[in-house]
């Protein structure tokens, strides 16, 4: 029995992780789709997504066979344990928060199935102002960024404008029907 992997990817201030938790939470009770949790080599904090590692643990887990995937985005090395490769391979839908310049390096795959959240251009300059983490330039290198993704090939995509419960909604309906794709592929 055979599960997929489902690599979320978008621009900052798209709502990624907001519309991941929120359909995490919404999923509690499906335990064959499992959402990532993501190492990478920068500080965490509360309520982050990942789990801080240093570069010289990064690289020896990725030397060693420990990363199933591995990326690096803003100068930071991204990666997903091999024990989630295992889930999959037993027949559940991992869920990882990716990157949308990894998502174009993957090769297609039967196992693979590629989300975008995206919002529009506005949206995404007023999310990351709000933000309030970089300045003016470092959000206009950002859109710039954003444009070249525009055309990005996804299974799904999912434009969050409105509520999150919308949008939250929509991956975990998504999420849902590749799972039950998957039960109904494996029981044949």
């Amino acid at each position: 029995m055979s599960g997929l992997w489902v690599l979320v990817c978008g621009p900052s201030g798209a709502g990624k992780d907001s519309v991941m938790n929120w359909a995490a939470a919404h999923l509690a009770d499906r335990p064959r789709i499992v959402f990532a949790r993501r190492l990478v080599t920068r500080p965490s904090h509360g309520g982050s997504d990942h789990s801080e590692v240093s570069t010289e643990q990064f690289a020896r887990l990725n030397e060693c066979g420990g990363l199933a995937w591995q990326w690096e985005a803003h100068g930071f090395q991204y990666g997903i344990e091999s024990r989630y490769a295992g889930q999959v391979a037993t027949g559940h839908v991992v869920v990882v928060n990716g990157s949308r310049e990894h998502a174009t390096g993957l090769e297609a795959s039967p196992q693979l199935r590629v989300v975008h959240i995206t919002a529009d251009a506005t949206a995404l300059a007023q999310r990351l102002l709000l933000r309030g983490r970089e300045g003016v330039d470092k959000i206009a290198q950002r859109m710039q960024r954003t444009a070249i993704f525009d055309s990005l090939s996804a299974d799904h995509t999912i434009v969050n404008g409105g509520e999150l419960a919308q949008a939250g909604q929509q991956l975990s309906d998504y999420l849902v029907a590749v799972d039950n794709l998957a039960v109904a592929s494996s029981n044949q």
